[in-house]
């Protein structure tokens, strides 16, 4: 009997990128490749990239050096790029890194397994076109059966909004709506096969179905999706604060099953900052968005991103970013200092923030957002709340779940519970989690 050949995947960044590295483990098992946790016993090794922040593409290269040594050792290694980083770097990267074999772009998942076989056969590749219709939809693997909890379901790609420092229109392509029967239709056969929680997603899920005549718009279809017997529950990810609508927050109070927590990136509190990005809303409405939002969901859990050191931002802008970030009361908060990305607008501005500054003013929005998270977390300390138990902690000696805002919380039990909804009391407020006991079963 032939072996089984041993796939390495990395994946990089967002949970875009998530969800196509589980199609790309799909697709490769169907050519015979097994996962394989070290890339050193890999016949197969793949980068699933991100290029938002430059630090992200740079780690790419420094990965790639590192399997570079492998290969000296493994001459029949295939080495692999995909996702923006490659669909931005293009020929570029095999200039860079001869020893990589191919690079396939966000639009080219349906093209690796030919790809691959092509590799085993000496031959290089790269295929970076875009599939700008919605036709592309149909090449594009579902993801397998691989006994998970929760799953990602894309609804859309691309994203026509142009904010100043984002290259995500530029290596995603422009705003593509799936049909919502497709979308249903995956979602119930995932139920089926044992998943039951499903996340909704797209570069900017609020604007699904709005250039798709006979479409739904995102708020019915959360509703057609909740409808599915075998769903627990229902998330989503990511808004455009200027596009979430008021029919789309009252989902909130109307869907018993859509989980209480949103990814609602302000990316500044400075309507002067917030022009420069063109982001298209003001600090007001913003804010009254997220008065709109716990208003129909009491509780709801906040998540977003903040931009430290965008150009233009000085210290009374970044004051403004601190009093939004504090009025918000945010459960999380991704930030990270601005760092420019070729093509996009905000790449020619002028730039005189000292880089120490910048450094400054992101160790301190992370220290305030450490304590309020921490804060907030021990205050859950004695509720009882629903998490959905998904597996093994990382330690292996517990059970690991989420509850509806989207705490990661640990507690005792038998891994038979994974897949339940269970009722929890917390009982210890940490950093990054929450620890819980079973109060039923």
């Amino acid at each position: 009997m032939e072996q089984e050949k041993k796939l390495y995947l990395e994946t990089f960044g967002c949970q875009m990128n998530v969800s196509d590295s589980e199609k790309i483990v799909g697709l490769m098992r169907g050519i015979g490749y097994g996962e394989t946790s070290d890339p050193a016993h890999a016949d197969l090794i793949l980068l699933n990239t991100c290029s938002i922040r430059a630090t992200a593409e740079q780690r790419v290269y420094g990965h790639l050096g590192k399997f570079k040594s492998i290969k000296k050792k493994k001459p029949r290694l295939i080495i692999g790029v995909g996702g923006c980083v490659a669909q931005q770097e293009g020929e570029r990267l095999l200039e860079k890194a001869p020893f990589v074999n191919l690079v396939f772009g966000t639009h080219n998942l349906h093209l690796l397994q030919g790809m691959v076989t092509a590799a085993e056969s000496g031959k290089r590749s790269i295929e970076t076109d875009f599939l700008d219709d919605e036709k592309r939809f149909d090449l594009f693997p579902a993801a397998g059966k691989d006994g998970s909890v929760t799953r990602f379901v894309t609804v859309m790609q691309g994203c026509d909004n142009f904010c100043a420092y984002c290259i995500v229109p530029h290596v995603r392509g422009r705003e593509i709506s799936r049909s919502a029967a497709k979308i249903v239709d995956e979602v119930a056969k995932l139920t089926e096969a044992g998943v039951s929680e499903v996340t909704l997603l797209g570069q900017n899920v609020n604007s699904y179905g709005l250039k798709t005549p006979g479409e739904p718009d995102f708020a019915d279809l959360l509703k057609m999706v909740a409808e599915l017997e075998g769903l627990q529950r229902l998330r989503f990810t990511t808004s455009h604060p200027k596009d979430i609508s008021e029919r789309l927050i009252a989902c909130f109070a109307e869907i018993p099953k859509l989980a209480p927590h949103i990814h609602l990136p302000a990316q500044s509190g400075s309507d002067q900052v917030l022009k420069r990005m063109n982001r298209g809303y003001t600090r007001t409405e913003y804010l009254a968005k997220v008065a709109a939002l716990k208003e129909a969901c009491p509780g709801i859990q906040i998540t977003g991103d903040i931009i430290v050191g965008f150009p233009g931002e000085d210290e009374a802008a970044f004051e403004e970013t601190m009093t939004l970030v504090e009025e918000v009361g945010y459960a999380d908060l991704f930030s990270f200092i601005y760092s420019a990305r070729p093509g996009t607008k905000a790449a020619d501005f002028a730039d005189d923030t000292p880089r120490a500054d910048k450094q400054r003013r992101l160790e301190r929005l992370q220290a305030a957002q450490k304590r309020r998270t921490l804060a907030q977390n021990q205050a859950l300390v004695g509720s009882v709340q629903q998490v959905l138990v998904e597996g093994l902690s990382s330690t292996g000696d517990a059970l690991f779940g989420r509850t509806g805002g989207n705490r990661g919380t640990v507690l005792s039990g038998d891994p038979s519970l994974a897949g339940r909804l269970l009722d929890v009391k917390i009982v210890e407020g940490l950093q990054t989690l929450l620890m819980g006991e079973i109060v039923q079963v």
